[in-house]
């Protein structure tokens, strides 16, 4: 696990420390940067939440709710799986997603 991964994870319960007390490294910030990019996105945030509240999807689940083409769903979740909130296993054609066990807290927060 990352440093900045690790001060994600480990980041109190209460909105917004102060960077004064600790400012971000460079490779932090930009982790936090790429983490919160992926997030800013209304279809992205719907599709972690889904993908948050099953449990486990499948990505043949996803086009549906999302009222998205499959292509479009890939996409999504190609992003949110580069930012390391999501993970998924290949089964036959479709992906199963679930929320990466390592960023769980920081999604529940996200999402809360």
């Amino acid at each position: 696990m990352t440093a900045a991964r690790q001060a994600i994870e480990a980041a109190p319960a209460v909105c917004c420390p102060s960077v004064t007390d600790a400012p971000l490294a460079e490779a932090d910030a930009a982790l936090l940067a790429h983490t919160y990019a992926a997030l800013a996105d209304p279809v992205r945030l719907r599709l972690l939440s889904l993908i948050a509240a099953s449990g486990e999807i499948c990505s043949c689940d996803l086009v549906a709710p999302l009222a998205k083409s499959q292509p479009t769903v890939s996409h999504h979740t190609k992003v949110l799986a580069e930012a390391g909130l999501i993970v998924g296993d290949k089964r036959g054609r479709w992906v199963h997603w679930r929320i990466d066990p390592d960023r769980a807290d920081f999604v529940r927060r996200t999402l809360g």
